[in-house]
């Protein structure tokens, strides 16, 4: 008979964080470098002295791609007392030196998970257009020196909207069961000499929003017509689809919960 006063196996955080992804391998661990898992990870140690503990993202951004609210779970082991601050500021303090930062912190049932209880997550990619190159946005931005007609790039992002096999835009490596996915909004706008997309689903394909973007910059050149982009959709066919544009101008901005887990300490 299970004892269902006993202690739970695991203390479950949530935890917000930015991070400038310049450097970085992404998100997940792996033998080529530093990521933000293993940096977060290892500062989750230090606070507990040495303990594995073990973390969940809601969004596993690529090599180079920056985060401007990102939420990860960390379970701590049994037992292990903290305040939400004290997460807060004692993972940001052992983060240090690198450009990785907790902005919040929060208690959650060991049920909720980052990753499978989002309801949607949203990016935005930046385009730094004109003939010079980036000084202060260096590694932020795709610097497309060709002008860009940010409303016929609109044009053809609407054909995008809505649930579609998203195959053309869908990296090889994608490891998705499946390629459809329904995208909510895919926003194109200028402002000066920079142009943001911003997309929002509950998830996304390998690559997708990098590819989408790639595509959206033919026509933008005028090299494609808006209408193409629907013809690239249907093919279903990555071949047919623009290049992928570059991962230091995509931002993952936002996710969303059913309950935002956070909205207590505001």
């Amino acid at each position: 008979m299970t004892d269902i006063t006993a202690t739970p196996p695991i203390v479950r955080w949530a935890v917000k964080i930015e991070y400038d992804g310049t450097g970085l391998v992404g998100w997940q661990r792996q033998n080529n470098g530093i990521s933000v898992q293993e940096l977060l990870e290892n500062a989750a140690a230090r606070m507990i002295g040495g303990q594995i503990v073990p973390s969940v993202t809601a969004g596993r951004t690529d090599a180079g791609v920056h985060a401007a609210s990102i939420v990860v779970h960390l379970d701590f082991p049994a037992g292990t007392q903290f305040r939400s601050h004290q997460i807060r500021d004692g993972l940001s303090f052992h983060l240090k030196p690198h450009r990785v930062v907790v902005l919040d912190a929060a208690p959650v049932g060991a049920e909720w998970s980052a990753r499978f209880s989002a309801l949607w997550r949203r990016y935005r990619f930046t385009i730094l257009n004109r003939p010079s190159r980036a000084a202060l946005m260096e590694n932020h931005a795709w610097h497309v020196k060709r002008p860009l007609n940010a409303e016929l790039m609109q044009k053809g992002a609407d054909y995008l909207l809505g649930r579609h096999d998203f195959s053309s835009f869908r990296a090889s490596a994608c490891q998705a069961n499946s390629p459809m996915r329904t995208l909510d909004e895919l926003s194109v706008r200028r402002e000066g000499e920079l142009i943001f997309i911003e997309t929002q689903a509950r998830s996304f394909l390998h690559h997708q929003v990098r590819n989408m973007v790639g595509s959206l910059a033919l026509v933008g050149y005028g090299q494609w017509e808006p209408d193409k982009m629907g013809e690239v959709l249907a093919a279903c066919d990555r071949r047919v689809a623009g290049p992928t544009a570059p991962s230091d101008g995509l931002c993952f901005l936002d996710v969303g919960y059913e309950e935002n887990p956070f909205s207590k300490n505001s």
